[in-house]
């Protein structure tokens, strides 16, 4: 694991699955920062529709014509890894008013156990603030078209997990 430079931002999540929201604020940050750790948690409060492997296995794919662009699972403490790659920032999107106070919380004390880590947030891209992870998964569990929110690769993965594919 190379050491980052400060103006790489690391993106977490679980990322379960990878959606065109998470895709649009990663090539956004783009403009922003050096570079992009997409940065799969393997250790979530959710159950997984997908393995930590399967989740990586998609966002490398998804992801591999940028070379500006790192998957790679982490456990533990998000400001703890951060700090061990180097990197100075943490990513966080925020889709409405009801996704702040959340973020604010762990933004928060993600500063108060490493002040040289900086939380930076961006807006999702309005035509994906309704786009979430879980609402996918339902979506497609009850049957309905989830084509064009996620890429098609990880569209396939989805509908044969869920509903014995299309």
């Amino acid at each position: 694991m190379e050491k980052l430079q400060p103006r790489w931002a690391i993106y977490p999540g679980t990322f379960d699955p990878l959606t065109y929201g998470h895709i649009s604020l990663v090539k956004r940050a783009l403009d922003a920062f050096e570079g992009v750790v997409l940065a799969v948690a393997i250790s979530t409060p959710k159950v997984p529709l997908f393995s930590v492997e399967e989740r990586l296995d998609m966002a490398r794919e998804v992801f591999s014509d940028e070379p500006r662009i790192i998957v790679e699972p982490f456990d533990g403490l998000l400001v703890d890894y951060a700090a061990r790659r180097g990197a100075g920032v943490i990513l966080r999107g925020l889709r409405a008013v009801s996704d702040f106070e959340y973020e604010f919380q762990m933004a928060l004390m993600n500063r108060r156990l490493h002040r040289s880590i900086q939380t930076v947030f961006l807006m999702t891209d309005y035509k994906w603030m309704y786009l979430s992870s879980t609402i996918i998964k339902e979506v497609a569990k009850n049957g309905g078209n989830i084509k064009g929110l996620v890429p098609d690769t990880v569209l396939t993965q989805v509908y044969a997990r869920l509903v014995g594919g299309r």
